[in-house]
C-alpha cells in the first residue's frame, strides 16, 4: 500500500519483527526490488522496533478486533482509510513530540530542502 501512495525515497527502512512472512523469499525480493532496507528485530528483543510494534498494536486493537466479520474488500478499504486518513494526518504520536505523522514529515521536508 506504502509503496503505491507515495514515492519510495532513498534510504528507506522498513522496520519488521521476525515473522516468517517478512523472511520468505518472495517478500525479500520485493522488497529489494524497491531499494528499500529491511531491518528486522534482534531474536528475542522486542524493543528493537518499538514504534513499528505500537503501530501493529494501534491497527490490530483500534481497528481489526472489532472488524473481523467484514469482507476482504472491505477490511482492505478500512485499513487504508486508517493508514491514510487517521494514522498519518490526524493521529497525534508520542514519538513525534505529539505531532500527526504528516506535520512530522512536512516538518522535516522544511530542514531537508534547507541543507
Amino acid at each position: 500500500m506504502a509503496v503505491k501512495n507515495r514515492k519510495v525515497a532513498k534510504g528507506l527502512i522498513f522496520h519488521s519483527d521476525r515473522g516468517v512472512q517478512y523472511a520468505s523469499n518472495k517478500f525479500v525480493k520485493t522488497i529489494e526490488s524497491y531499494n528499500v532496507i529491511r531491518s528486522m528485530s534482534r531474536k528475542g528483543n522486542c524493543w528493537d522496533h518499538a514504534v513499528a510494534e505500537s503501530f501493529f498494536k494501534s491497527l490490530k486493537t483500534e481497528l481489526i478486533y472489532g472488524n473481523k466479520l467484514i469482507s476482504k474488500e472491505k477490511m482492505e478499504l478500512e485499513i487504508f482509510e486508517y493508514i491514510e486518513v487517521w494514522y498519518n494526518k490526524k493521529r497525534q504520536h508520542g514519538t513525534l513530540h505529539y505531532k500527526t505523522i504528516e506535520e512530522f514529515n512536512n516538518q522535516n521536508k522544511i530542514y531537508q530542502n534547507v541543507a
